[in-house]
């Protein structure tokens, strides 16, 4: 069996049905997402997933069904779950380091334990050049890099990425999605990434989940056994990834 069996389940999802009106978006969705679980989520365009991702940080209740972290229910004001977002978000006004220490200094946590996290991740995301900088002096990848930063600095319960490699161009987009991978072993953070990319979900995940067409509901759970770090040109690698690009049709 996968070494993850053993983890401890981190979020739980039971049942979870999300309608807007007469439109059914989510459909009676139940899984188990293990503590420190890289998990990509795939499906048609337009099945949901975004909605997903609302009901997970309560921006949207769900109509019927639940989710629990450790095994409460989810709540952002006592879970600490973080964004990324396809669209760079960096706040131009203030620096590289001054970014990635904005969430610390919202908890007020002590001073020195800030200055710590932000030059762990400084040196994790190789910005510590680029630490009295601002978002604009630098590159779209490296701005991203600083969101990415900024989430795992707050060392959330869990990390909720939605598309953001999606305006990249294909070299950058490995280089950002190696030094997540980095940033997650390093860290130990549970990450749920939304993609429409097959292979960038092979790359990247421990598992990956399937959704249906609208209404969503999990049509697979794929557990991606290769090593890392992954060869995308391997045997085992492409029938991954034709495997799963033949589940996500629209019927």
């Amino acid at each position: 069996m996968p070494v993850e069996d053993n983890r401890p389940i981190k979020v739980e999802v039971k049942n979870l049905t999300k309608r807007f009106g007469d439109l059914l978006v989510l459909d009676n969705m139940s899984f188990n997402i293990r503590k420190g679980e890289f998990v990509c989520v795939v499906g048609p365009t337009g099945c949901g997933k975004s909605t997903f991702l609302n009901c997970l940080t309560r921006i949207h209740m769900p109509s019927e069904g639940d989710l629990f972290i450790d095994g409460v229910p989810a709540d952002p004001r006592k879970h600490n779950i973080s964004f990324v977002f396809q669209e760079p978000s960096a706040l131009p006004w203030m620096t590289v380091e001054e970014n990635i220490a904005y969430g610390l200094k919202i908890k007020k946590l002590p001073k020195n334990e800030i200055d710590e996290r932000v030059n762990q991740i400084l040196d994790l995301m190789g910005l510590q050049e680029f630490r009295k900088s601002y978002p604009g002096e630098l590159s779209v990848s490296a701005e991203q890099r600083i969101i990415i930063g900024r989430s795992f600095a707050m060392r959330p319960d869990l990390l909720l990425m939605d598309e953001p490699y999606g305006q990249m161009d294909v070299k950058m987009r490995f280089y950002l999605e190696d030094e997540v991978i980095r940033l997650w072993k390093e860290l130990g953070s549970t990450v749920i990434f939304i993609t429409h990319n097959i292979e960038e979900a092979v790359y990247l995940a421990e598992k990956v989940m399937i959704l249906t067409n609208k209404p969503a509901k999990i049509k697979e759970e794929v557990i991606i056994d290769l090593p890392r770090p992954r060869d995308i040109t391997s045997p085992k690698f492409i029938e991954y990834r034709n495997y799963i690009t033949d589940k996500i049709k629209w019927w």
